[in-house]
């Protein structure tokens, strides 16, 4: 009969060579210096703290994930630079072992985001009317340009904000597509600063309703807000009635129409104490 009990024995830990290390962080600055990007620019795409890419290129330990978003980020061969990082304790981890990311080259987004394929989400990609009530002046209508495209160097769909009449705040980022929702969600995260927006998958006619949820300045502070918000894809984005549409404006109608019926369908549902 086999013996399934498990293995409490102590196993010492095998030190890392460091010239193995060491050859994990050139790699990586010789990256960076390819792509021209600052610890801070990199820690900005890899979504982390520039003290984690500080730690990264110090030679300290960092989770595997965090190496695996740089890796993605430079371009870089995942499974090559983790064997070097951790060395010969990189024997039965990462992502074999299923307890690190794995690598499915440049069509396959990660686990972490839904593991979905570029030909799974084609239909994504696109130029979209975005629309959201204003957040201080609610019966005006901030309408702009949202480009969602497919990231090659760190495989998944990239979202970015154009035509904001807040250009500042314009935001970047990345779209988690659950397998198991109709809803997938589109954050983005800058330094712990998280916005997220969780919409229904695409329809027939090109639209995506729901939710965005962020931070908006009131007087002196910066208060949580959640607003209902809608993507209308149009293909090459000419012609649309852009920046803070009022009544009486030719679009108001269709575009207050839009958001109305996110909530009205069922799209979204905002909940308040009675």
């Amino acid at each position: 009969m086999k013996d399934t009990t498990k293995d409490t024995t102590f196993k010492p830990v095998v030190p890392i060579p460091v010239d193995q290390r060491a050859r994990a962080i050139g790699q990586l600055r010789t990256a960076m210096i390819e792509k021209k990007m600052t610890q801070a620019q990199l820690a900005d795409a890899a979504d982390c703290h520039e003290k984690t890419v500080q730690n990264l290129l110090g030679g300290r330990s960092v989770r595997d994930q965090t190496l695996f978003d740089v890796c993605m980020v430079l371009g870089l061969d995942y499974e090559d630079v983790r064997d070097n990082w951790h060395g010969s304790v990189a024997q039965g981890t990462g992502a074999d072992s299923g307890e690190g990311p794995a690598v499915h080259g440049g069509s396959v987004a990660p686990l972490y985001m839904g593991a979905y394929t570029r030909d799974a989400v084609d239909q994504y990609l696109g130029t979209y009317l975005t629309l959201r009530p204003a957040f201080s002046t609610p019966e005006k209508i901030v309408a702009y340009r949202t480009e969602i495209t497919w990231d090659e160097g760190w495989p998944s769909l990239l979202f970015q904000e154009y035509d904001r009449p807040d250009a500042p705040y314009s935001h970047r980022g990345r779209l988690y597509v659950p397998a198991s929702s109709s809803f997938i969600h589109l954050v983005s995260l800058t330094k712990g600063a998280m916005r997220m927006i969780v919409v229904s998958q695409l329809d027939r006619d090109g639209l995506m309703r729901g939710l965005i949820t962020t931070l908006n300045k009131q007087r002196a502070n910066y208060v949580p807000v959640s607003t209902p918000i809608v993507y209308a894809k149009r293909e090459g984005g000419a012609n649309l009635a852009l920046g803070e549409i009022a009544q009486g404006h030719a679009s108001y109608g269709l575009y207050s129409t839009l958001l109305r019926d996110t909530v009205s369908e069922g799209y979204a549902r905002l909940v308040s104490p009675q």
